[in-house]
């Protein structure tokens, strides 16, 4: 369950709280000022939640006219879906119109790492690197391999996990 408050931009109002887009539009109907009158122009925020919609609401830069979209998309997305999300709008500066865009529609490159060093052994692993045997792997200095990747990649933490990520 999401819960969001409208924070009314009229100071002589009263904000509420909502957990739907119906329950918005419904309470929005009713808001008025203690002089009567219609208010309209709310600032949203993010109040209760997990953490991975926390963030998103975050990248998503929550407003009135994206509530709708921002609700449908924590219903529908994947968690990988959101991460890709929190990375390309959130920490690479792609733009984002929920009408048109999709997250599986960025150019990111993403890895569930605690390190570099980890995403270094994995391209090891892969192959990235040339056919390296077996035996010479141990003399690899994983280290310097992290470094020159971390001129490409950067680490973050979202929802509590590491990730690794590069932005096309």
């Amino acid at each position: 369950m999401i819960q969001l408050f409208a924070q009314p931009y009229d100071v002589s109002a009263t904000g509420f709280y909502f957990e739907s887009a119906e329950q918005y539009e419904a309470r929005v109907a009713k808001a008025a000022n203690r002089y009567g009158e219609p208010v309209d122009e709310f600032e949203i925020q993010f109040i209760d939640g997990d953490d991975l919609d926390c963030s998103l609401a975050r990248a998503w830069g929550l407003s009135q006219g994206s509530i709708a979209a921002f609700f449908e998309a924590t219903e529908t997305w994947d968690e990988d879906q959101k991460v890709r999300f929190v990375i390309a709008v959130g920490e690479c500066g792609y733009s984002f119109d929920p009408q048109t865009d999709a997250p599986d529609g960025y150019d990111v490159d993403l890895y569930d790492v605690d390190s570099m060093r980890e995403l270094a052994k994995q391209f090891v692993d892969e192959g990235l690197f040339g056919d390296i045997p077996e035996r010479l792997r141990f003399y690899l200095d994983y280290e310097a391999i992290a470094r020159d990747l971390s001129m490409d990649y950067t680490e973050t933490v979202i929802a509590g996990q590491p990730y690794a990520y590069r932005c096309g």
